[in-house]
């Protein structure tokens, strides 16, 4: 189904910077609170920061930077990152529970632990990643708002 401009009930995009983990999870929380001043069901909600949780901190952690998108539908919502950086050399790889990347300062912080991209993957309803070596990543995930 074509969507069109007006059936937007919410869109923004913000930008996360690479290693800025003292910012880390701000536009997580504030997805959180705007979907709950918007009615949305708290298992939605619960679902929706989880993922845009662990896809905001992928960013400061293995990226160059990039923007996060939410798109709010009154049946659906889309969340899309992109990021400028290495890009993923094996995404079945990457996708496994436990596999991480993640240089040792950054485990030092409490991060790190190859949880970010299955759990995008678990707690959404659809989940798209694709990757290219020195470009970059794009994630598109989708909550379904109605059952």
């Amino acid at each position: 189904m074509e969507r069109t401009e007006k059936e937007t009930t919410y869109q923004e995009t913000r930008r996360v910077q690479k290693g800025d983990f003292a910012a880390a999870g701000q536009i997580s929380a504030s997805y959180k609170n705007m979907l709950k001043r918007l009615g949305v069901d708290s298992k939605v909600v619960r679902r929706l920061a989880i993922a845009s949780y662990e896809a905001e901190i992928n960013l400061a952690i293995h990226t160059f930077g990039g923007s996060m998108t939410i798109i709010v539908y009154p049946d659906h919502i889309f969340l899309v990152v992109e990021d400028t950086g290495p890009g993923i050399a094996d995404i079945a790889l990457a996708m496994q529970e436990g596999y991480s990347t993640a240089p040792e300062e950054v485990r030092m912080l409490g991060f790190g632990a190859g949880m970010g991209l299955p759990n995008m993957k678990r707690c959404s309803d659809t989940f798209e990643i694709t990757s290219e070596l020195g470009s970059g990543t794009t994630i598109r995930m989708g909550f379904n708002l109605l059952n």
